[in-house]
């Protein structure tokens, strides 16, 4: 390596000695560049959500890990930043089903790696991405998911981790029926589990969420606990039930929920425990078979 080094420079001394030479790919026989960054945690992409506008034209917004919210107009051709005035971790990004030019931000980053930023909770946007507006769960630090209702603009459900690092914080599930003015805390644990996913059918009615019982430490990681499980509501957030019926007895780790849009009655899990698989229900949650354990 030292010698490596030591050649490097007399390189860079001679062609400083030498102005006539130019340095250029076949300076280094034959070499091309490449990049080699941005190479940080920005990198991540974290969340996607987009639109099929009027005049057949996709637009597109992108969450990342550490690098804001970026909006395509020409179905990902092109992107610019949208939210560089505020926090860059993102967690989740919705656009409204019944209005377009609104789009719904939830801040900090879900896969909670130890490099992992946290955020400051949930914005709004009314005119697609322009301005935004601060709509409170300052302490819910990692949003896995929100979800707006298809019918009703003012109702809106957030997936939230709370602190990672230490119990508590804005943890479970929250629901909004004013847009933002309030928040309710229709689901949780306790200070140590959090919401993990969320999932919708398609008439808003029945949600999904999945609760994992986490904490990081400097020296360890503690995924699961015999507190994570996965939740259903029929009422639209007002009442849950713990789904059991063919899925896991043993602790479980991080789960992930969704549904089938062409078949609501068909639920997928992901669910980590001693033999991480995946799952489907075929009767909207009642009862579930493993699928895949690969």
């Amino acid at each position: 390596m030292i010698r490596m080094k030591t050649g490097l420079a007399a390189l860079l001394l001679a062609t400083g000695a030498q102005a006539a030479i130019e340095i250029d790919s076949s300076t280094f026989g034959g070499l091309t560049a490449r990049s080699i960054g941005p190479a940080v945690m920005s990198g991540r992409i974290s969340a996607i959500d987009g639109v099929t506008r009027d005049d057949g034209a996709t637009t597109l917004y992108i969450g990342a890990a550490s690098g804001g919210v970026w909006k395509s107009d020409d179905g990902g051709i092109v992107y610019k930043p949208v939210f560089d005035g505020h926090t860059q971790s993102i967690g989740a990004v919705r656009v409204d089903p019944s209005n377009p030019e609104t789009v719904w931000v939830g801040t900090g980053e879900s896969w909670v790696r130890n490099t992992v930023s946290p955020g400051d909770g949930v914005y709004r946007s009314t005119d697609g991405g322009k301005n935004w507006t601060h709509l409170g769960l300052k302490e819910s630090d990692h949003i896995a998911e929100l979800l707006v209702h298809p019918d009703d603009s003012d109702t809106v459900f957030v997936c939230a981790l709370g602190h990672l690092w230490a119990s508590g914080g804005d943890r479970g599930v929250f629901r909004t029926q004013d847009g933002g003015a309030t928040w309710e805390n229709v689901l949780s644990i306790d200070e140590a589990t959090s919401c993990s996913d969320l999932a919708m059918t398609p008439d808003g009615n029945t949600l999904y969420a999945g609760f994992w019982q986490v904490r990081r430490y400097p020296d360890f990681f503690e995924s699961g606990g015999e507190t994570s499980g996965l939740y259903r509501s029929t009422d639209g957030g007002d009442t849950w039930q713990l789904l059991t019926d063919g899925l896991p007895e043993t602790d479980k780790g991080r789960i992930a929920v969704t549904v089938a849009p062409s078949e609501p009655e068909r639920v997928f899990a992901t669910i980590e425990s001693e033999n991480t698989a995946l799952f489907r229900s075929d009767d909207g949650g009642d009862t579930w078979g493993e699928m895949d354990d690969s």
